[in-house]
């Protein structure tokens, strides 16, 4: 028998006007944009996607791809709705400030490409030093490591560089696959309290697992380290693991708005689940001089037992 493991196979491929990676290993397929150092898709092999990926996405230069992992950074969301220690870090004026910062549209450098036995890992850095965001004069290195085996993981380390004090809040913003979304649900966040952005801001809740039933918009605070959803359709438990973060966000456009999303299909509602691993409200990263911190997230899928 031969017990020899294929070697992975890395390829650059251009995506319209953005250069992209595609990784292939022997259980899984890659894709990863270096605009932003997005992961753009992820399925292993003979499964369904576990990472969606807008069927109308575009593949612009200074525009996030929909769908993916887009890094939020140094500011999730509307930044006017971040605490009073984040919006003091931006000194420009609000009038064209982008929602969850400007980072997931700007090219990264690849630092390399490791391959071991049957294991990837791709690196990429951004510094914000040099004015590299305006009205943002604070000198931070960025690095993301993406980690590809029998399990997809995601680093995101913020380094400051200077000798004051950053105040940031972050996101990976993860658009998971899901058979229906009306099937779904989300596991793990019994008890757990959160913000329904949809309803004024207003504390609740979450009482047993989380099911859909329309527009979901929640800031989801002091979450446990493990989440999953549970997708009948695809008999499939996704399991996300995370250190770093102490928030998520749980999102989905429901019908009328996705109506008004740009690279999204009308129903595409249906297929897909944010689930973003974050530092946000409460949980926003303070980094002293010199300091540097980690978020990261590890996903993979597990069958449904038949019991």
């Amino acid at each position: 028998m031969n017990s020899e493991k294929t070697t992975p196979q890395v390829e650059r491929v251009e995506l319209d006007e953005l250069v992209c990676w595609r990784v292939r290993t022997e259980q899984a397929e890659l894709l990863v944009a270096q605009q932003g150092a997005q992961v753009l898709s992820y399925q292993q092999h003979g499964e369904p996607p576990l990472i969606w990926l807008s069927e109308q996405a575009a593949y612009k230069k200074g525009q996030s791809v929909r769908g993916g992992v887009p890094v939020c950074w140094p500011w999730f969301g509307d930044l006017a709705r971040n605490p009073p220690s984040v919006q003091a870090m931006h000194q420009g004026g609000r009038i064209g400030v982008p929602a969850h910062g400007p980072v997931r549209g700007l090219d990264w450098e690849l630092l390399g490409i490791d391959t071991e036995d049957s294991a990837v890992r791709l690196d990429f850095t951004f510094s914000s030093a040099h004015d590299s965001l305006p009205g943002w004069p604070h000198a931070v290195e960025l690095q993301l490591s993406i980690h590809l085996d029998d399990r997809l993981s995601l680093s995101l380390t913020s380094h400051n560089l200077g000798d004051t004090p950053v105040a940031l809040s972050q996101a990976l913003h993860t658009y998971f696959a899901v058979s229906d979304i009306r099937q779904a649900s989300v596991e793990g966040l019994a008890g757990t309290h959160y913000i329904e952005t949809l309803e004024s801001w207003l504390p609740c809740q979450q009482s047993g697992a989380l099911h859909f039933r329309g527009e979901t918009d929640r800031i989801y605070l002091n979450t446990p380290a493990q989440l999953s959803i549970l997708d009948p359709g695809w008999k499939r438990r996704i399991q996300l693991h995370t250190s770093g973060s102490h928030s998520a966000v749980l999102w989905n456009p429901w019908i009328d708005k996705a109506q008004r999303l740009s690279q999204f299909a009308d129903d595409a509602w249906q297929r897909m689940l944010c689930i973003e691993t974050a530092n946000v409200l409460d949980d926003v990263l303070q980094l002293a001089a010199g300091e540097q911190q980690s978020m990261a997230v590890t996903l993979w899928a597990e069958p449904l037992s038949n019991g």
